[in-house]
């Protein structure tokens, strides 16, 4: 985090802004453009690229209009498809927490399992990252490119950039479940959504103060995982319908798995009570307080 571009009152904002948009777009061709690396990996890390890439368009979208929104809609089509091996991949990290969770599930049972998702996950890859979609994508990030120089954030000051990321922060705030167990999965799906767009974007300030910059980002990380690790769990389950590949295992992994999403709702609710209890008029304040501290 230290080594990429970022805010500094020493520097124009918008110059740091648009050194930051190059240097995401940068990640996303490397893992693209690494034929060596596994396809797996070069998928997860162009989406992990396209996710702070995302967070960074929300937050600039005032400035950008409709250029902005045009690009976040093409990053966000680029991204879906390569989700067609997700599932099976999240499936499987759902039946590992199951199984450090000390579930009662006998090792063949989670053998046979994890063989079936195996083979859903190794034939989505297959057919995902081809060579021509391969290509597709780094012409879409190449021209993404091509348009930042021409983005008009000269004129932009720390003040609006604050009300954004405020903003952001606000809105997570307010969407927040009271009783994130009772919660229904799309909306701590969602949650968790609002959750990636707050730490990428909480990340451009970490240099006013790094210390309390790098503890808030890994507990907004520590807060994704928790959400994220639900939603895989739910992603799981759906694996047990009906004539899908867990079905077999759907009455023992039920319960197993709803025990489970309780727990890690719960670990999640506790991590944001902590995070989210700054009002938003205080949070503006303080980030601004550090920016003009750090000018002087």
């Amino acid at each position: 985090m230290a080594d990429k571009p970022a805010l500094r009152p020493d520097a124009a904002v918008g110059e740091a802004l648009k050194a930051v948009a190059r240097d995401t777009l940068s990640e996303a061709r490397r893992a693209l453009a690494d034929e060596l690396k596994p396809d797996a990996i070069a998928v997860h890390d162009y989406r992990k690229a396209m996710k702070r890439w995302r967070s960074l368009l929300r937050l600039l979208q005032p400035f950008l209009g409709e250029d902005g929104r045009r690009l976040r809609i093409e990053a966000r089509d680029f991204a879906r498809e390569l989700s067609g091996a997700r599932d099976a991949q999240a499936a499987i990290e759902a039946l590992d927490d199951l199984v450090e969770a000390e579930a009662e599930l006998s090792p063949r049972s989670v053998a046979s399992m994890r063989a079936r998702l195996d083979e859903i996950r190794l034939g989505a890859e297959a057919a995902t990252l081809t060579e021509a979609v391969r290509a597709r994508l780094i012409i879409g990030l190449e021209n993404a490119a091509a348009s930042i120089d021409s983005w008009p954030l000269q004129p932009i000051t720390f003040a609006e950039l604050a009300r954004e990321l405020t903003r952001t922060y606000a809105r997570l705030r307010a969407d927040a479940p009271e009783d994130w167990r009772a919660a229904e999965p799309e909306v701590l799906h969602e949650m968790r959504s609002r959750v990636v767009v707050h730490r990428y974007q909480m990340e451009l300030i970490v240099p006013l103060w790094p210390k309390l910059g790098r503890v808030w980002v890994a507990e907004t990380q520590r807060l994704r995982d928790r959400l994220g690790a639900f939603q895989d769990l739910s992603v799981l389950q759906g694996f047990t319908v009906p004539h899908a590949a867990l079905a077999p295992w759907r009455s023992r992994l039920t319960p197993l798995i709803l025990a489970r999403r309780a727990t890690q709702a719960k670990a999640a609710q506790r991590i944001a009570r902590r995070l989210l209890a700054e009002k938003p008029k205080a949070f503006r304040r303080r980030i601004e307080a550090l920016w003009e501290q750090g000018r002087r």
